[in-house]
Parts: structure tokens; C-alpha cells; sequence
């Protein structure tokens, strides 16, 4: 029978593995955005957010600005209390594990230590691509993943970005599933730890969580600690992109909590279209 405490370790680990999921949409200008996403990709996910995995920065410049995107926020009183709470938790654990990552590790290994994580969510973007019907890209995921865990030592190195076929794929997430069936947001939600998201995405996290393989380790049993490392260092990498994409959602705001729920309703509009 497990610890109390052993059980604890366990909770801690698969919620900061589930941080990981989530991204943090950035926009250049968040002030004259009236309306706005939420917290996705709250650090560990991801610290600050949804979907952490990765935040493309050519698709957040992309973002209008000026633009005005309704969501149903019925929880708004809720929400803003979680997103001071997790504003105030990522200024002091996350942003300092993140400048302690940094400094730590050379960026070229960092890199690396992204390629490997990156690489092993490919479970996430099959099933998902399957799902969607998008049987083609499910191949050039496929493909990627053989050259980039065969000829990339176990994805460390992306030979794939060799290839002009099996460059700038969409990333696929169940939440992005549930678009394609269909289901829009539903009500918007800041989640504690992760930040923005919505009724439909936070669904969609839990089924990116059990795909992924890095997150399996938390459910293994056993007493060895080596079973919380892998979803452990798959938060703290995720951590530099993550605020950083949080960081420019909230910069020059007049109400951040707007400009983050405008900016990831948005990002995650944009990326269902692709």
C-alpha cells in the first residue's frame, strides 16, 4: 500500500506532466484586444498553458491584433481569481526553475533535450491525424518519426528537417479533433497550474496526456524514482518557450486576463484551420 506521501509525489508528477500539454498563445499587442483566450499552457504544461508542447512563433505574429473573438465566460469571477493565482505561481517557482534551466544547460543541448520530447509525442499526432481522417499527414508523421529516431539518435537531431515534404507540419491534438468533429469551445476556463483553455480543449488534454508517451512513466509501478523523470523533465523543458509565449500574451496589456483569453481562443482558431 502506498504512502501518503508516496502518494502525493505521484499527484504532483502527473499534474506537472500535464502542464506540458497546454501552450501559451502570444500576441504582439494585447492592449486594444477587448476580448481575449485564456491560459493554456500553464508551466509544466507547461507551466503557464495549453498545448506545451509547442508555440509556434510565426503563427502567433500572425494573429490580428486588432481582433475580437468571443467566448462564453460564464466562470469570468472564477477564472480571474485562477489566473492571479497562477500569474503569482509562475513569477515564483516557474520563471526561476526556467532561468535555472537556462543557465544550466547550453542551448544546443536543450535543443536537444526538445527534439527527444518533441519526437515522442508522435503517438499524439497519429492517433489524432487518424482521427481526423488526414490519413496523408498521419504518413508524414509517420516518416518523421522513423528518420528522426533512427538517423536523429532517438530524436535528438530532426534529420527530417532535411526533407521539404516533412517540414512545417501542423501539430494535431484531441482538442483540435474535437473542432473537426464539430464541438465548438464550449465555456472558457482558466485551469490551476496550466492556465487558459476551454471546456473542449481541457478534455482534449487528458486524451494528449495518455497518448504521450513521456507522461506513462507517473502510472508505472514500483519504488524507483527514475519513473517520475521522464514527465518531470519534459515540464522543465517546456518551461524558457512557455513563459515566454506568456510573457508576450500579457505584454503592454490593459487587462491581461482579456488579452490572454482573446490571444488563445485566436491561436487555437488558427491552428483548427490548418
Amino acid at each position: 500500500m502506498k504512502t501518503p506521501l508516496a502518494l502525493s509525489r505521484l499527484l504532483i508528477g502527473a499534474a506537472c506532466a500535464l502542464l506540458t500539454q497546454c501552450s501559451i498563445p502570444g500576441k504582439k499587442s494585447a492592449t486594444v484586444v477587448p476580448a481575449a483566450p485564456t491560459a493554456a499552457a500553464a508551466p509544466a504544461a507547461a507551466a503557464p498553458t495549453t498545448n506545451p508542447a509547442a508555440v509556434p512563433g510565426d503563427d502567433l505574429d500572425a494573429l490580428d491584433d486588432y481582433a475580437v473573438i468571443e467566448i462564453s465566460d460564464p466562470l469570468e469571477r472564477v477564472n480571474r481569481g485562477t489566473f492571479w493565482v497562477n500569474d503569482k505561481m509562475y513569477l515564483v517557482l516557474f520563471r526561476p526553475l526556467s532561468k535555472g534551466y537556462e543557465k544550466v544547460l547550453p542551448k544546443r543541448l536543450r535543443k536537444g533535450i526538445d527534439n527527444v520530447f518533441e519526437n515522442a509525442r508522435y503517438p499524439v499526432r497519429l492517433v489524432n491525424c487518424a482521427l481526423q481522417g488526414k490519413f496523408r499527414r498521419a504518413g508524414l508523421e509517420t516518416e518523421k518519426f522513423v528518420l528522426n529516431t533512427v538517423g536523429g539518435l532517438g530524436g535528438l537531431l530532426r534529420v527530417s528537417e532535411k526533407f521539404p515534404s516533412l517540414q512545417g507540419i501542423p501539430e494535431e491534438d484531441t482538442g483540435k479533433t474535437f473542432a473537426t468533429w464539430g464541438l465548438g469551445h464550449g465555456v472558457y476556463l482558466v485551469i490551476p497550474f496550466l492556465g487558459p483553455s476551454s471546456l473542449r480543449d481541457g478534455v482534449g488534454l487528458i486524451g494528449d496526456y495518455a497518448l504521450n508517451p513521456a507522461n506513462w512513466g507517473v502510472f508505472w509501478g514500483g519504488k524507483h524514482d527514475w519513473t517520475m523523470i521522464p514527465p518531470s523533465a519534459n515540464t522543465l523543458r517546456a518551461l524558457p518557450a512557455q513563459l515566454s509565449a506568456y510573457d508576450e500574451a500579457k505584454r503592454d496589456s490593459i487587462d491581461p486576463y482579456i488579452a490572454l483569453r482573446s490571444a488563445y481562443v485566436q491561436y487555437r482558431e488558427e491552428a483548427v484551420k490548418k
